[in-house]
């Protein structure tokens, strides 16, 4: 049997949750731990800017980009963004957004033929979690949904190359 609810409340929770516990031994239960929209938004809203449009340039190219391509867009430098990715999935289990087992939606591909130590060649996200990325990109982009200000009260403000606003 398949059981899933949305949208319950706290009481209901807590009652199912008790009831599930009193026949734990009976029963075989598993999380999945799929990206859906509202576990993208809330990653999204968790990274840094740079790690953000990092993601949106990974989603745009059809969940697989040149890691070449990105250095030239980051000047030359992805350590900032990766490591703000590779940091937001745990960061989302301990603060209960997703379930322990999740995985990273960008993962990077390494030459096969050299299994040494080496630069990624390309960030890939499965055709799955790309077209939920998407979704979440296109509803941030209509207003649909949107990013609040960041920790300090401020919110993002693109620059140009001269650094005007």
């Amino acid at each position: 049997m398949r059981i899933v609810i949305e949208g319950a409340s706290e009481e209901f929770e807590r009652k199912l949750l008790a009831l599930l516990a009193d026949h734990r031994h009976e029963l075989a239960i598993t999380v999945g731990t799929e990206w859906d929209a509202d576990r993208a938004l809330l990653y999204l809203i968790d990274l840094p800017a740079n790690a953000r449009r990092f993601a949106q340039l990974v989603v745009e190219a059809d969940g697989d980009k040149s890691a070449e391509e990105l250095r030239a867009a980051f000047d030359g430098e992805l350590r900032g963004p990766t490591i703000a990715l590779s940091r937001a999935v745990p960061r989302g289990v301990r603060r209960g957004w997703w379930p322990e087992g999740t995985k990273a939606p960008i993962k990077p591909r390494y030459d096969p033929e050299h299994p040494s130590w080496q630069k990624a060649i390309a960030y890939t996200m499965t055709s799955e979690d790309t077209a939920v990325f998407r979704t979440v990109f296109k509803n941030l982009a209509d207003g649909t949904v949107s990013i609040p200000p960041g920790p300090f009260g401020g919110t993002t403000v693109a620059r140009d190359e001269d650094g005007q606003t």
